[in-house]
């Protein structure tokens, strides 16, 4: 059964990449961006350069606080590949605490917070069993969740990654018909192809050490694969004792993540309004799973106790839409609800973003390219010159014209309210 199930995960994927379908763009939004040469200008003269999509939802809701979504798009196109980065970290979120959930049904002490221990079963795999950032000094579910929703934490991801388990993750997600995706690695550690087929023991334990839960070393036998190689730029470097050494040729992002933007806001759109996605795109949550994943979409590094962050990680430090080109303090009656990725140059960022104060909510997601030399790994990208003012300069002309928007009805937007460790 799980070949078969491979096989078809591994069909989904590369139909992903079989159409030759013209990027998808609406009017009105691309007026709006126009309306602003000053800000958009080099941008919009030229954004198959920058590799420019835009996702923007407007919402507006009923006299029963029902909302109905309205989607425009620049330049949204599934089949231009971007590296996804730390946007695929969401939904390894959603599958872990969607696995735990199931895994409860056996045994009902399994929760997001007991201790979770990660063991080594072959070369290239790091064992975990503490974690000096969490209350308990123990490693869980939820503190690695908190952690990556926080300030997007690398090696949080990388283990619920090889909880979840490679094949597992794609699997669920194309049986919840988000098919323009693929999330075959860990991220910042050198592992091979095969290394990232094979994911770690783990095991749940209880307050005195009893094991609820033993999971064996995972292979995916038959991950999936797009049906041509993917390669971008002129150039990429390569680390060495020795020195760094430029090869010129394009880098080669074949065996990469991908994360199409509208399968991000749709996930996201899953999490955030549950009851208006069809059941089969929803997630297998609990009911505290969503404040637990509102609270920590939104808070700030500085309202945190565990970790405690420094000033390094300022408020806007995984918040790039509307604020990514700032490094002040938020508003109190602002918040942003989102998902973060930057590396190879590309920027990303997926988010629900509401004022409380003047009633307005809106989902906007983007994707921009800032990497002039065409050189991968060279760490020379645009990211403070182009690609961060970009970011902030969008989200406050759609916020902006929300402001203005008139709307049959006022939001009641109570339920995101959220109360945060350190206000």
């Amino acid at each position: 059964m799980r070949g078969a199930l491979c096989v078809l995960c591994a069909f989904l994927c590369l139909s992903a990449f079989r159409t030759t379908a013209q990027p998808k763009t609406d009017k009105f939004l691309s007026d709006l961006l126009r309306r602003s040469p000053e800000l958009f200008g080099p941008i919009l003269r030229d954004p198959a350069k920058y590799d420019v999509q835009v996702l923007y939802n407007q919402i507006n809701r009923d006299a029963q606080n029902r909302p109905s979504f309205r989607t425009y798009r620049y330049r949204v196109d599934k089949n231009r590949y971007f590296y996804p980065a730390s946007t695929v970290k969401l939904p390894g979120i959603l599958l872990a605490l969607e696995k735990l959930n199931e895994l409860k049904m056996g045994n009902g002490k399994l929760s997001r917070n007991v201790t979770m221990l990660t063991d080594s079963a072959e070369a290239g795999q790091t064992a975990v069993r503490r974690d000096s950032t969490a209350a308990s000094g123990l490693p869980s579910v939820a503190h690695y969740a908190k952690k990556v929703l926080l300030v997007s934490d690398n090696d949080a991801f990388n283990r619920l990654y090889e909880f979840v388990g490679q094949c597992d993750m794609n699997e669920r997600l194309y049986a919840k018909s988000y098919r323009d995706l693929r999330i075959v690695h860990r991220l910042s550690v050198p592992l091979t192809a095969s290394q990232n087929r094979r994911t770690n023991p783990v095991r749940f334990l209880d307050s005195t050490g009893n094991a609820l839960y033993q999971q064996p070393l995972q292979t995916c036998t038959q991950p999936p694969k797009p049906d041509k190689s993917i390669r971008r730029g002129a150039g990429y470097m390569v680390r060495g004792w020795a020195g760094d050494s430029l090869v010129r040729q394009p880098f080669d992002f074949t065996e990469k993540n991908y994360f199409a933007l509208e399968d991000q806001q749709e996930i996201l759109k899953a999490v955030l309004f549950p009851d208006d996605v069809p059941a089969k795109r929803r997630f297998n949550l609990a009911p505290d799973d969503y404040p637990f994943l509102y609270q920590y979409l939104s808070q700030l590094p500085r309202e945190t106790t565990y970790p405690p962050y420094d000033s390094a990680y300022y408020d806007s430090y995984c918040k790039f839409l509307l604020t990514g080109d700032q490094k002040t303090i938020f508003p109190r009656n602002i918040r942003i609800f989102n998902k973060v990725g930057d590396a190879y140059g590309y920027l990303i960022d997926n988010a629900y973003i509401v004022d409380f104060d003047k009633g307005i909510e809106f989902m906007l997601a983007a994707v921009i390219y800032v990497n002039a030399d065409g050189i991968f790994n060279d760490d020379k990208y645009e990211y403070d010159a182009i690609g961060l003012p970009f970011m902030g300069n969008l989200g406050r002309v759609i916020y902006d014209y929300e402001a203005r928007r008139k709307r049959p009805n006022a939001p009641n937007l109570s339920r995101f309210r959220m109360t945060y460790e350190r206000e």
